[in-house]
């Protein structure tokens, strides 16, 4: 165990903003799973809550310290211990960052996946205890859908292996599943097995400017009725403005709302040449088409790098909101109401095939008024998505910034049950407390 006050300090949160962070006792910097058996020993014997940490980059305060907690690093566990392509699978520490599993998968011709905007820098350990999303959503499902089983350590040290290699079992309850999204508040994962797909084939991108983002959002609607996107992506004129701004990629300035579509299957030329039409026919004032892969990557790296592109604009608050895609129109029409109410900038971007967004609010943290009208937007954001029937995260998890929310998201018996479950796996209430759960 390392004890150094200067190296905890880099450890004490995650990138999202304006959660509560504090001051560990303890940081482990853990290099195989005895290392991480020992420290939960410890912390279970002395009743010392117990923080796990990936490499950071979470955007709910998940992997906050906690005063006099341990805060377990997991990113020296970093080895893809296999990658069999006969079975489509590959097994991992908790620490590999999501891109060197891809990239060590497409050396096979397979295809990990989950591709959380993150994934050049967060770990598998961290996408899987927050269930990460990503653009393929919409068509391949969030991480939870790619993990076939799990070795984790419980809160008193036991060991336990969770689900299996097969594409089918049915024995016993799914406590993979339970693990899953937890956000290290059931148990500690020293090791993942995930599933991997065959390589798709190029994908064909479509890349539309619309007037508004009502129009946007009524041409996403009727793409997901006539095609199956595996990714269409939304940006507001603010998030535009913003990525123009910082990497001067000319994207149209004029727009009220650009829409990112691909296909990546073997009718991925027709699918987006009919994709294009849906635009131009919900009043798109320019539609581009293109089946160069590269191309095709520039444009999306313009999607990627939106939420990096709004911090450059001041202190950045991103929401994580999900709502049923019809009720789209509606939730972004709430996000322009709550930001002339509050007085305040909000780019939107987000995966608009499963109906998440990510509105993130631009405020002056130096200005104690504007970081109160910040806070109120912020609520008032989440409130309007739950009234919608929406889910308060989709893909970031609970972490410290939304469990204020989770009673009504849920339901007090349910939170309840999910109290029960986590005692059952941590008896002390050591794990990530008042997290997640």
């Amino acid at each position: 165990m390392t004890i150094d006050v200067d190296a905890m300090t880099a450890y004490r949160r995650d990138q999202s903003a304006l959660t509560a962070a504090g001051y560990p006792a303890a940081l482990v910097r853990a290099r195989n799973t005895d290392d991480v058996v020992a420290t939960l020993k410890y912390a279970h014997a002395h009743k010392i809550p117990l923080v796990t940490r990936g490499a950071g980059t979470g955007l709910a305060g998940a992997a906050n310290a906690i005063d006099g907690a341990i805060v377990l690093s997991m990113e020296r566990m970093n080895r893809i211990l296999d990658v069999d392509a006969g079975r489509r699978i590959a097994r991992v520490q908790p620490g590999v960052i999501n891109a060197d599993l891809a990239a060590a998968a497409a050396e096979h011709g397979l295809w990990y996946v989950p591709d959380p905007g993150s994934r050049e820098i967060s770990t598998i350990g961290g996408n899987i205890a927050t269930n990460a999303g990503g653009a393929c959503c919409a068509k391949y499902g969030v991480t939870a859908d790619h993990v076939a089983a799990l070795t984790a350590v419980l809160a008193d040290g036991r060991i336990i292996h969770t689900g299996a290699v097969t594409r089918k079992n049915a024995a016993g309850l799914n406590l993979t599943q339970l693990i899953v999204g937890s956000e290290g508040a059931l148990a500690v994962i020293v090791e993942a097995t995930l599933r991997l797909r065959r390589s798709s084939a190029d994908p064909a991108t479509v890349v539309a400017s619309f007037p508004s983002v009502g129009q946007a959002i009524s041409a996403v609607l009727g793409i997901r009725d006539a095609t199956e996107p595996c990714v269409a992506e939304l940006m507001d004129q603010t998030t535009i403005a913003a990525v123009n701004a910082m990497t001067q990629m000319g994207l149209d300035a004029t727009a009220g709302a650009l829409l990112l579509v691909q296909y990546d299957d073997r009718t991925s030329e027709a699918q987006a040449s009919a994709c294009a039409g849906l635009c131009s026919q919900h009043g798109a004032t320019e539609v581009y088409h293109t089946s160069d892969p590269i191309e095709g990557e520039q444009f999306m790296q313009a999607r990627r790098v939106a939420f990096t592109a709004l911090e450059k604009q001041g202190s950045a608050l991103l929401d994580d909101l999900a709502v049923p895609v019809p009720a789209l129109p509606e939730m972004l029409s709430a996000i322009e109401s709550i930001a002339a109410k509050h007085d305040l900038t909000i780019g939107t971007f987000g995966h608009a095939a499963d109906g998440n967004l990510h509105p993130t609010i631009i405020f002056n943290a130096g200005d104690a008024d504007e970081t109160g009208r910040a806070r109120d937007a912020f609520d008032a954001m989440v409130n309007a998505c739950l009234d919608l029937g929406g889910s308060i995260t989709g893909e970031h998890g609970v972490g410290v910034l939304k469990h204020r929310y989770l009673q009504r998201m849920i339901g007090p018996i349910e939170c309840e049950l999910s109290a029960k479950v986590k005692a059952a796996f941590d008896p002390h209430g050591i794990l990530n407390p008042g997290r997640s759960l």
